[in-house]
């Protein structure tokens, strides 16, 4: 058993310094990366050292290790390439029993900088509200178990969906880890607001819950344990044991299954098969136009559910559109004119609409040999996307609105919102002909190297081009407001803006449509460079 796990972590080592090894640009980064994590961990050690003898530093010390072992709970699904020791399948031709193979990958689970950064938040929760010998001495079980609870929680998880993390979903997933920071960042931001107007007692109902929750149980037995309360102290270590007990047992029973059965994520059953293919023509095929414009709408919106480049940049757009209308209305520091994002971030989905086709590109080019039918791919393309973007700007208007109460005002942005919507399909067609750029499939970049200026002057460009178009219809929304009879006329801006949308969008399809069909061949050479 001891040579089992002497043997992983020197496995896990090696693996650590191999790939160190391979660029200096990898080393670069990496210590980059260690110096940034372990400095932002130093400096919140310092905090909740700081907040000792506060009277809510519990408040912040509990609920933190919660936040900790959910971060640690989601890590192997969004990045699932960060630890080549989280697939225990690679193991599987070897002769090791499950559980010696649990221990020796706990251990090996502790070697790295994650786990160090852990120990440090933990460390800091526990100073913070230990007091006297028994809160110290609760301290010193406490925070290695609430460790490898944590650790124990991503084995765990990375074992269970070890299937999926190698599969295509498994890619999305990591493609949709850029989207689960930026909303996060959103969420920390607004509850960094709210605590600063509130104050730290806010987060103590909060506490109340989370200090029986495991790990977060084990820094609330040193807070017990320091007011004295040793009983509630022992029960709430004894939650954190259970839970590290329950977590392993169920590890190793995936690990199990995962070494003695067949791996069958890649077989498909006939009657599946068949019901894939006969479905392919049915459900949506149904609901979309014929001809041409119902392919053309269908395959986009494939792409956008399949894709993960396609599909990463569509849940990106929809969340963040959502989140700074909705959220600064809920902060009392928005307007309502914020629901305008919206429709300005799906609207940026139009622009290079050719570039998401990749090297495949050729295979629409083939169909077309006309203007006509380049102006007909064009509007497949903005219809597929309309399907998704006037609804979801119509919800986020709406939302927004209800948020302030400014209910007399929602007719005026939504034709406003319509009509930049309509503006930025019109100069995505033209700029998706005349600025075409690749889309790497393998990665996190969305541009192909030597391209980054040619896709900065077709989104940031078009972007200005449809703030300028929407100049007519802002103008009319500014003098009705600045009228003094103006407030009565203001609900014509929703068929005045929806009209305009609609005939700038059919305008900028019609200019774009012959440049389209003229540059087939560049554009084709442009979007299979990545």
């Amino acid at each position: 058993m001891t040579d089992v796990t002497a043997t992983v972590v020197r496995l896990k080592l090696s693996l650590l310094r191999n790939g160190l090894r391979q660029s200096g640009g990898r080393r670069a980064a990496f210590v980059a990366s260690a110096v940034v994590a372990l400095l932002f961990a130093a400096l919140q050690l310092l905090g909740l050292v700081l907040l000792r003898g506060h009277a809510h530093a519990d408040a912040v010390a509990v609920p933190g290790a919660a936040v900790l072992a959910l971060g640690w709970a989601v890590m192997p699904l969004f990045f699932p390439g960060g630890d080549e020791t989280l697939d225990p399948t690679r193991l599987v031709m070897l002769p090791l029993r499950p559980r010696p193979l649990v221990r020796a990958l706990l251990a090996a689970s502790l070697v790295g900088i994650g786990p160090l950064f852990s120990l440090l938040l933990l460390v800091g929760g526990a100073v913070a509200v230990a007091h006297g010998a028994a809160g110290y001495g609760v301290a010193a079980i406490a925070v290695p178990l609430a460790l490898l609870v944590c650790v124990a929680l991503a084995r765990a998880v990375a074992a269970a969906n070890v299937r999926l993390l190698s599969s295509r979903k498994g890619r999305d997933l990591a493609v949709l880890s850029g989207l689960v920071i930026a909303v996060g960042a959103q969420l920390v931001n607004f509850g960094a607001r709210s605590l600063g107007s509130a104050g730290l007692g806010r987060l103590t109902p909060v506490a109340d819950v989370v200090r029986w929750l495991p790990p977060a149980s084990a820094i609330g037995a040193v807070h017990s344990a320091s007011e004295g309360s040793y009983g509630t102290a022992v029960l709430q270590l004894a939650l954190s044991l259970a839970a590290l007990a329950l977590l392993v047992a169920a590890w190793a029973r995936t690990l199990t299954r995962l070494m003695t059965s067949p791996d069958g994520s890649t077989l498909q059953a006939p009657d599946a098969a068949g019901r894939s293919r006969s479905s392919a023509g049915g459900g949506l095929g149904r609901l979309l136009p014929g001809g041409r414009t119902g392919t053309v709408m269908a395959r986009s919106l494939r792409y956008v559910w399949r894709d993960p480049k396609t599909k990463a940049a569509w849940v990106t757009s929809l969340a963040i559109g959502l989140i700074v209308p909705v959220f600064n209305a809920l902060q009392g520091t928005g307007s309502v004119y914020f629901a305008c994002f919206a429709a300005g971030m799906l609207g940026i989905q139009m622009y290079n609409q050719f570039g998401q086709d990749t090297s495949a590109f050729w295979m629409v080019a083939m169909t077309v040999s006309s203007a006509r039918d380049a102006y007909v791919e064009l509007r497949g393309r903005a219809l597929a996307l309309l399907v998704i973007t006037l609804p979801y700007t119509t919800l986020v208007t709406v939302l927004t609105t209800a948020v302030l109460s400014d209910w007399p005002r929602l007719p005026e942005v939504l034709g406003l919102s319509f009509a930049l919507l309509g503006a930025m399909l019109a100069t995505g067609a033209w700029t998706s002909a005349r600025f075409p750029y690749s889309i790497p499939q393998e990665g996190h970049r969305n541009v192909a190297p030597g391209q980054t200026g040619l896709a900065c002057i077709a989104i940031f460009g078009g972007m200005v081009s449809a703030a300028l178009l929407c100049a007519p219809v802002i103008a009319l929304t500014i003098a009705l407001n600045v009228s003094a009879e103006g407030d009565e006329w203001t609900w014509l801006l929703l068929p005045v803006g929806a009209v305009y949308g609609a005939t700038i969008t059919w305008a900028g399809l019609r200019l774009a449509a012959p440049r389209t069909a003229a540059c087939l061949p560049e554009i084709l050479m442009a979007v299979s460079k990545g």
